[in-house]
């Protein structure tokens, strides 16, 4: 009892409907239990669309070329619904380089935007101009507080320090635990890229709740060295300390594993983010004894999903925050992970 015209309008959420013609549609939508058909949908447009995805670029082996090579194992399945992939890759520890990066993804007008935002202040302004030209987003492992996003996928960051403090005190008593070493990553000079402040916000705050009199030593290492001082800087701050707890926020706890080989505390226990094959290794080798982790190609697969069902069929995520889960892995379960 309506025109094709309406119930195109409600089955793609553009408005212009009145609520009586609206409710008469999605009662057929349930009756009917319809679902869209991505190829059908094609068949109305021959208009290629392009999907950019906006991170950093990473050396093989590293924790971003994972994030990369899991977007561009999709290419395939995009370019049947008449979409493209176009990879845009900023230099991490530069903000400059994130900056004009940025602006010539905005000038190529893109469909649709998937980002890992290091730089929290000039992702801010990108999204904006984003907005500005109502092109969709959606944040992939890092987000920012950001209503207007589609969604956002990775783990959840607080709560993912929040479980690394509660792991690597798991066998402590309160009044045992007196120090522990945090692993930090020196990143661009200004200091304004910091993906792990959530995280390490969860971590304080187990901290504070359970062991509020222990001291949290930061170590502050350059991941481009390669002359021997990041064993240095730690041995400087750590030797004679007695601290058995070592941590990282960040994928990179393998930069510490020339360290820990000369670092021979009883009960030493270190934990650290990310199966990154280098990372893996240092639980093979007892290194290290947990790495906390998620499936990257899996999140690389539901960011570019979810962004071709709204650009070809206008179907918003069920959910903003779509959270991975947070696997533990042990010397013990890595071999069947």
């Amino acid at each position: 009892g309506v025109s094709k015209g309406t119930v195109d309008r409600v089955v793609h959420n553009r408005g212009e409907v009145s609520e009586k013609s609206a409710m008469k549609v999605r009662k057929a939508i349930e009756e009917l239990n319809y679902q869209p058909n991505l190829h059908a949908a094609l068949l109305a447009t021959k208009n290629e669309k392009v999907i950019a995805c906006f991170i950093p670029k990473d050396e093989k082996g590293g924790y971003w070329r994972d994030v990369h090579d899991g977007l561009l194992s999709q290419t395939e399945n995009a370019s049947t619904l008449n979409v493209k992939l176009r990879m845009f890759l900023y230099d991490m520890n530069d903000l400059g380089s994130f900056r004009d990066t940025g602006a010539e993804l905005l000038a190529s007008k893109p469909d649709g935007v998937i980002l890992g935002p290091l730089f929290t202040e000039e992702a801010t302004i990108f999204c904006s101009k984003l907005r500005e030209d109502n092109t969709p987003y959606i944040f992939i492992d890092t987000k920012l507080e950001d209503e207007n996003s589609l969604a956002y996928i990775g783990m959840p960051k607080f709560q993912s320090g929040y479980l690394c403090a509660a792991l690597l005190t798991l066998k402590c008593r309160e009044e045992e635990l007196s120090k522990v070493a945090v692993i930090r990553v020196r990143r661009d000079k200004e200091g304004l890229s910091d993906p792990t402040v959530s995280r390490r916000e969860g971590f304080l705050s187990f901290m504070t709740e359970k062991y509020p009199h222990c001291e949290v030593v930061n170590v502050l290492i350059d991941p481009s060295d390669s002359t021997g001082n990041i064993s240095r800087t730690i041995h400087e701050a750590l030797d004679g300390s007695g601290i058995r707890h070592i941590l990282a926020y960040s994928s990179r706890i393998h930069l510490i594993s020339d360290f820990l080989d000369g670092y021979d505390v009883e009960g030493r226990m270190v934990v650290g983010f990310d199966a990154l094959v280098r990372n893996v290794d240092m639980l093979r080798n007892g290194q290290a004894d947990i790495i906390i982790t998620q499936k990257v190609d899996e999140m690389s697969m539901k960011a570019v999903r979810m962004m071709l069902e709204y650009l070809v069929l206008y179907k918003r995520p069920e959910t903003r925050d779509n959270y991975m889960h947070m696997d533990i892995l042990t010397r013990l379960n890595l071999d069947n992970y």
